[in-house]
């Protein structure tokens, strides 16, 4: 049975496939048109099981040239693209409010008192933090491009549209797509970290600006409604942090100076949007009834709210282009430039509190109300910037410093010496870096970085994260470098534990650091930790590292309970199952219960933020659901897991870990396998993120990130890391005098049930037969045992769920998620065959080959089936 999302998606993606058709034609002619529409059908009956079909397509790319290939890459890629797009427009156009629906009704259900509701609002504090890390395939012009197109493709969906306004807008989006067709979708070069940080930006002013007041104007409304109670004008329920020219973890290419240029851009990008917020306000506030506070600020203007805004906006255009010429090289007059959020906000509030007084209430809560939001929530910084770095590269400072001052080598110290060192001198009011101390250039660059964080406002930066932070004088180290370097305010520093040991010692780490008496002083009752969720998967499986990560959350709830301390919990979440990404709500919903006390902080990356908050109505959406999510796990938290449920979780966590390790670590034929069953050494070549693909050039799969580890498995649509060697564990504790419990844990336990529900999704993506084709082609003999085994778990695997979940399909319970997966196969089909071919050439033509249509097609076709999965890494 067709549902309504599935015929009017299909008609939208339908009608974009033949306009992209048409552009085709005209440039190449009907005949190239007949051949692509000829491998697109061959590709549908191919996913939907025709053998036939499959080998044809293996033969017809065969027989194609290099520069053929590309094209029809580039066609398969570019209707990828297409159907995302319909897709994103056709969900930001439904239900964009059905999470606040929800959880509106919900609380009616539990008839829950005003003053609970009003506590759980004010206690909302949801922190997204954009990132650019996990890798962004889509160029950036091509992204403008594809927002007009879905602003188009909205506006065409308008049933009150006329006949001639109709045309003009279909013209347009034939002009877009011909644009998008005619436009290398490859970058030539890899984006600097400014060029990520500007693109951060950008999100903000096309979609979040927008988003950000009308999903507070939203959540507002319907708390007055139900039950009486207002969002305080000073809330700021959601805000945003970025890592974007912050994180310089194994990124060579993020210095201070480039923090330093992110930082004023974006004080410069908030001065231009306020500029045209308040000048826009001032010309509306005409009215010359005001309240005697604001009289005396204004004397006897005969429009006092002008006279009060009009200097206000030029404060903030001399900050715009006093930061363009201070960037330029000039030296710009900084007097008049907006220091802090104060200068904004204390006009707004008087301009607001004098309407009120003199009964205009409908102009306060207007477009004032939305300037008043957005000052609160993005500031006069835009936004916070993150800093990160790894825990070696603080010690590498004070080993060098120890040794230049003759105390030995602080790298050799034990724990206890180093904690009593670094004590020792944060205690101390003399300076401890000698004058004259001849620093190598890596030690200068963390004391520059230091130094940047001293010289800006404590306004426009977020948090300190260590990473490979294994003990308490990591963090230690991280205080008395920025205390060296002038920073006079507790900048927050958060250890983040990423392996599985690391999860797993945590809790201790964190009581031996409370317990300093000089470290509770500085932390002033707040603390921050980050959960890296991508790497303990990459070390351990995703059930192990899943457990770790709960167990390590929930002891250090209870120990921040311990010592009156109120912990926000930051989770370093990638957009796949293999990197912890999860739906916002499960995600939420199945975290430890207490683990939202001290609010929710996120990453959010690359191509997820743009399905996310790519635009106003999907962004208002996105922040729909978090909001929901987190009141709702508040007021209605989790239960903590059973006893019998620990016991049952810890043994599956133990053997899925054994499970995933024998293969990825101690079988040797998975590392000469994994490196040519996958493109993972192709995607090297690819201009992805600024950040390399390994964090030590000459290592092997144990230093590959993350994230192209997982985009390699997409790739191959095999995507390991997600589910090997899970329902195997699963099952060898699913004994028959344990099925009760685990049945009951699959019923009531939201964080064991989310760990099925995401295998599921995961299965879906996953497909055996392109995996197998992949080896058929690329894999030697003698190791393509190796990957007929892999099918052959992940088949019993998705078995193995389904008699868990009672369901007769994958995806049972998500059949908008299912039909969205199915609309893009055909176009998704082709380009696995077409990328096996691509390999093959390539491998066999070697290093010496220069063939640039080659290694541009295989370029596309890795870019088109990320764009196709919905994910990269």
């Amino acid at each position: 049975m067709q549902t309504h999302y599935d015929a009017e998606l299909k008609d939208t993606v339908r009608y974009l496939g033949k306009t992209l058709g048409e552009t085709i034609k005209n440039q190449l002619g009907q005949e190239w048109l007949d051949r692509i529409e000829k491998i697109r059908k061959g590709g549908r009956a191919s996913y939907q099981g025709d053998a036939a079909c499959s080998e044809e397509l293996k033969e017809t790319f065969k027989t194609m040239s290099d520069s053929d290939l590309l094209t029809v890459g580039r066609a398969f890629a570019q209707f990828l693209n297409l159907g995302n797009i319909a897709e994103q427009e056709y969900n930001a156009a439904m239900n964009v409010d059905a999470s606040i629906d929800a959880l509106f009704k919900h609380l009616d259900k539990a008839e829950l008192t005003a003053d609970k509701v009003q506590d759980a609002v004010a206690k909302l504090n949801i922190d997204l933090v954009l990132t650019a890390h996990p890798t962004e395939v889509t160029r950036r012009t091509l992204i403008h491009k594809h927002k007009e197109l879905a602003d188009c493709l909205q506006a065409v969906h308008q049933a009150s549209l006329s006949d001639v306004e109709r045309k003009k807008i279909e013209t347009r989006i034939a002009d877009l797509i011909a644009q998008a067709w005619h436009t290398e979708e490859i970058r030539s070069v890899r984006p600097t970290p400014v060029d990520e940080a500007r693109w951060g930006f950008s999100v903000i002013e096309n979609s979040l600006w927008e988003a950000v007041p009308d999903f507070m104007r939203e959540l507002d409304g319907r708390l007055n409604e139900d039950y009486d109670v207002s969002l305080p004008l000073d809330a700021s329920p959601v805000q945003f942090s970025s890592w974007m020219g912050g994180d310089r973890d194994g990124n060579p290419f993020v210095t201070s100076k480039v923090t330093e240029q992110v930082l004023l851009l974006a004080r410069k990008r908030a001065a231009k949007l306020f500029a045209i917020d308040l000048d826009r306000l001032q010309v509306e506030l005409s009215m010359y009834d005001c309240n005697e506070e604001l009289r005396e600020k204004v004397g006897d203007a005969i429009e006092p709210y002008r006279a009060l805004l009009r200097p206000l906006v030029n404060k903030f255009i001399a900050t715009r282009d006093g930061i363009s010429d201070y960037l330029a090289g000039k030296n710009p007059d900084t007097s008049n430039w907006i220091e802090s959020d104060d200068e904004l906000i204390e006009p707004l509030m008087l301009c607001y509190q004098s309407l009120l007084d003199c009964g205009m209430q409908v102009v306060a809560n207007g477009l004032l109300l939305d300037t008043i939001r957005r000052a609160r929530v993005f500031g006069i910084h835009l936004l916070r910037l993150d800093v990160r770095q790894d825990s070696e590269r603080h010690a590498d400072v004070f080993s060098e410093l120890t040794r230049y001052l003759g105390l030995g080598d602080y790298a050799q110290w034990s724990e206890a010496d180093k904690q009593a060192f670094l004590l020792r001198e944060l205690g101390s009011k003399r300076p401890l870096f000698p004058a004259q101390w001849d620093a190598s250039d890596d030690v200068k660059e963390v004391l520059d970085t230091c130094k940047v964080i001293a010289k800006h406002s404590k306004h426009g930066f977020g948090i300190y994260i260590i990473s490979m932070a294994s003990e308490p004088s990591d963090v230690l180290a991280v205080q008395l470098l920025l205390q060296e370097s002038g920073v006079d305010w507790p900048m927050p520093v958060a250890p983040l534990f990423e392996t599985l040991d690391d999860l797993n010692n945590s809790p201790d780490v964190m009581r031996k650091l409370l317990s300093i008496d000089w470290y509770r002083g500085y932390v002033k009752g707040r603390q921050f930790v980050m959960i890296g969720y991508s790497d303990s998967a990459k070390d351990a499986g995703a059930l192990a590292a899943g457990w770790a990560q709960y167990q390590s959350q929930e002891a250090l709830v209870a120990i921040a309970d311990e010592f009156d301390v109120s912990l926000t919990l930051f989770h370093g979440r990638g957009g796949t199952i293999g990197r912890g990404g999860l739906p916002a709500h499960a995600a939420i919903y199945s975290q430890p219960p207490g683990s939202l006390d001290g609010g929710f902080r996120v990453t959010e990356q690359g191509e997820t933020i743009r399905y996310k908050f790519g635009m106003p109505k999907l962004a208002k959406r996105s922040l729909g659901i978090y909001a929901s999510a987190i009141i709702e796990a508040m007021l209605f938290p989790p239960p903590a897991p059973k006893e019998e449920w620990r016991e049952l979780i810890t043994a599956m966590a133990a053997q899925g870990r054994d499970n995933y390790r024998a293969t990825v670590r101690h079988d040797e034929e998975f590392v000469p396998y994994f490196r040519v069953a996958t493109p993972e050494q192709e995607l090297g070549k690819l201009p992805l993120g600024s950040r390399p693909a390994k964090r030590k050039p000459q290592g092997g799969i144990e230093s590959l990130r993350a994230i192209p580890w997982i985009f390699a498995w997409a790739q191959t649509r095999l995507v390991l890391p997600s589910w090997l060697g899970v329902m195997r564990a699963i099952d060898s504790v699913k004994t028959p005098e344990n099925e009760k419990v685990v049945n009951e844990m699959f019923s009531e336990w939201p964080f064991y049930r989310s760990r099925l529900s995401m295998l599921d999704m995961v299965f879906h993506k996953a497909d055996p037969r392109i995996s197998e084709a992949y080896d058929e082609r690329l894999v030697p003999k003698e190791l393509k045992h190796f990957g007929e085994a892999l099918r052959s778990e992940l088949k019993e695997s998705i078995s193995s769920l389904l008699a868990i979940t009672g369901d007769d399909d994958i995806m049972k319970n998500d059949p908008q998620g299912k039909e969205s997966m199915e609309i893009r196969a055909a176009y998704l089909q082709p380009l696995h065959y077409l990328q096996i071919e691509l390999l093959d050439r390539i491998r066999k033509a070697g290093d010496e080959s220069q063939n640039t249509s080659l290694e541009r097609a295989m370029m596309v076709t890795i870019a088109g089936i990320a764009i196709g999965m919905r994910n990269t890494g």
